[in-house]
């Protein structure tokens, strides 16, 4: 494991390279819009809401819209229909007629949403305006199964499913990339070096002052008024490529699942790490006393407990000074820490002053 980490953290040491501007950046105003639906999923076996009374009045409801009108006083059992919630993304520039994909989730105490059926629900947008429209079969990745005793099996999450190309958009919305007036680039992370790297490109392929740097991410172009000619700017723009110094140093640690990497840039004051290790171990057994031939005792069953407690030997490792990636991965492996000790370590030297990196914990 640690030598896969060393492996992903020698990739990420790496001198400056050339990037594509639209892999760094992005033109304002180009960006996704989310949607967000109430409905209902029917043709389920059995996994339903179990007659949950929103989930009631939204199936009535829907039928109702198709001219069908239950008898007062009928208590439809919903076994076989969960209420739900729709999301979506709408892209930028995004046009009626086009498809999104969307994604369900139960609301109330379905257990699965496998086999079912999304019923036509509205997608909407912040402003409260419609703006798609989303139905289909669903696509459940995970899967449940009950015994009569109440014990039951879960793989992945069967309460949640997605319909592909579900939903239909009803309604564009209106994008200020085609305004007139200045264009606005904004960088995907605030970095003022990247930021007057990229005006300094757009400078020198335009032959002018085009583009000025308003702050670490945020670079204004002076575009033209023709929505072809903007076009155009913006296009020849994403495709410069610019060289960009090292990113800070950095050191990100995933406490769920252990994962750490640690970018090329990291660097230590001088410090000495030590890792100790204790083991105990506790043994039960069971020994049955048999009574003698023709005796009248009784067998009696004795338990023997043991109790082991032992220490692997402590190895210290001494940093020098600017220690660098390599001394790190080779000191932890040499004192054979885990993952789970190298993040130890991480937050140890952090708290010494001795780690040059910022340390986050996600």
């Amino acid at each position: 494991m640690l030598a896969l980490i060393a492996l992903v953290m020698a990739l990420l040491a790496v001198p400056a390279q050339a990037e594509r501007v639209k892999d760094i950046a992005r033109f304002a105003g180009v960006r996704a819009n989310a949607l967000t639906g109430y409905g209902v999923v029917v043709g389920l076996t059995g996994s339903g809401d179990q007659n949950l009374e929103f989930t009631i009045q939204s199936l009535i409801a829907a039928v109702g819209r198709l001219g069908v009108r239950l008898p007062p006083g009928v208590n439809p059992q919903l076994r076989n229909a969960a209420a739900v919630m729709v999301t979506a993304e709408l892209p930028p520039f995004a046009k009626p007629g086009q498809r999104l994909d969307v994604t369900v989730a139960a609301l109330g105490q379905a257990k699965s949403l496998r086999g079912g059926t999304l019923l036509l629900t509205s997608l909407q947008g912040p402003d409260g305006e419609i703006y798609a429209l989303s139905q289909g079969s669903l696509a459940v990745g995970g899967f449940g199964a009950e015994g009569r005793d109440g014990s039951r099996i879960v793989v992945g999450t069967p309460a949640t499913g997605r319909v592909p190309g579900g939903a239909i958009v009803e309604r564009s919305v209106p994008s200020p990339f085609t305004n007139r007036g200045p264009m606005h680039l904004d960088m995907n992370e605030p970095d003022f070096s990247a930021t007057k790297a990229v005006a300094d490109a757009i400078n020198r392929a335009y032959g002018g002052e085009v583009a000025t740097a308003e702050d670490g991410i945020r670079i204004k172009l002076n575009a033209p008024d023709d929505p072809t000619r903007r076009i155009a700017l913006a296009a020849r723009v994403e495709a410069l490529e610019v060289a960009l110094s090292p990113p800070p140093a950095r050191v990100i640690v995933n406490a769920r699942t252990g994962t750490v990497v640690i970018s090329g840039e990291v660097r230590i004051l001088p410090a000495a790490v030590a890792h100790g290790n204790l083991t105990v171990r506790v043994t039960e057994n069971q020994q049955a006393s048999q009574p003698a031939p023709l005796g009248r005792g009784q067998t009696v069953v004795t338990q023997q407990s043991s109790v082991e407690a032992g220490e692997a030997q402590t190895r210290m490792n001494l940093f020098a000074p600017g220690a660098k990636l390599g001394d790190i991965v080779d000191a932890v492996n040499a004192i054979g820490a885990a993952p789970g000790d190298l993040v130890a370590i991480l937050e140890a030297l952090k708290a010494a002053g001795a780690l040059r990196a910022e340390l986050v914990v996600i």
